[in-house]
């Protein structure tokens, strides 16, 4: 346990730069993240050291890598200098004086629900607030979280661990996607149509397509899967003049050519699901996080 005297020794600065190296693993890329030299960095490095009596980092081969003491060391350390960081924050938020950058992670589908209405929003009200928008698979986004490593995500998460805070955005169904004229006449799309019909698969990383398996062991069937991509934009346009179907949440359907295509709900239950915001809880306290899911909220609810 250290006395006063002990943390007396401890410059909160080598904390951030202890941080900057057990998430670089690299000299001088931590100094250009702390916007130091790398001789300063080095130094602290040793000091810390000293301080904490283990090596922190060894190098192995051409690479550093942190000791077992280190890598405990890694998450209490984020979590502090976050709390940190809120403490000497100025209370409240002002958007239009703001300046941050918010680390999102959402899928392509989250990005096109979300960003055509978010962004002219803060170009008009928080000029200063920039977005770094990442892409992971669920369970991928869910641990950058717990990591530190973005600031919220936004997608389908059926279980989030007690750690997660999260507010719904809005509620989604599947829709089917197909050539108009491949009905024309036809009553609806019965499941044994759907079932000839060769099907187009997104398997985009987060999307979630494994609910429609799902629905379709659930009645004992399978579908026939002729292309599948990871690329929404060129997909609608495999669709026309085809016997392709394409199974994707409906919010996905409404810019779609109306001539040339037709939207049907598929011939079986395949459960709606909801679409949500989710932070880390340590993140609970700051103010312009929580404007920002203010502004989400508000962005789904005038786009229907």
């Amino acid at each position: 346990m250290h006395d006063m005297n002990d943390l007396r020794r401890i410059d909160l600065n080598l904390l951030v730069i202890l941080d900057a190296l057990l998430t670089e693993q690299h000299v001088t890329r931590a100094a250009q993240r702390l916007h130091l030299s790398q001789p300063a960095v080095s130094h602290a490095l040793a000091r810390l050291r000293d301080l904490l009596g283990d090596p922190l980092l060894v190098r192995v081969g051409g690479t550093l890598v942190p000791t077992a003491r280190a890598l405990a060391l890694a998450q209490p350390l984020r979590d502090t200098l976050e709390r940190v960081q809120d403490l000497l924050a100025p209370p409240g938020f002002d958007p239009a004086s703001a300046r941050r950058t918010f680390r999102l992670a959402m899928s392509d589908y989250g990005a096109a629900m979300l960003l055509p209405g978010l962004v002219p929003v803060l170009r008009s009200q928080a000029p200063g607030i920039d977005l770094q928008i990442t892409q992971a698979s669920r369970e991928g986004m869910l641990e950058l979280l717990l990591n530190g490593d973005i600031d919220a995500a936004a997608g389908v998460f059926p279980d989030l661990s007690p750690q997660l805070r999260s507010v719904h955005l809005f509620r989604e169904r599947y829709a089917c996607l197909v050539d108009r004229e491949s009905v024309a006449g036809e009553e609806g799309l019965g499941l044994q149509a759907y079932l000839a019909r060769p099907h187009v698969l997104l398997e985009m990383r987060g999307s979630g397509t494994a609910e429609i398996e799902r629905a379709l062991s659930a009645i004992h069937q399978r579908r026939r899967v002729a292309i599948s991509l990871p690329h929404w934009s060129v997909a609608p346009g495999l669709i026309a003049g085809t016997d392709l179907i394409l199974t994707v949440a409906s919010r996905n359907l409404r810019a779609i050519d109306q001539q040339r295509l037709v939207v049907l709900p598929p011939p079986f239950e395949i459960p709606a699901f909801d679409f949500i915001f989710v932070w880390h809880q340590r993140r609970e306290g700051d103010p312009a996080l929580k404007w920002l899911r203010e502004q989400m909220q508000a962005v789904v609810q005038v786009s229907g």
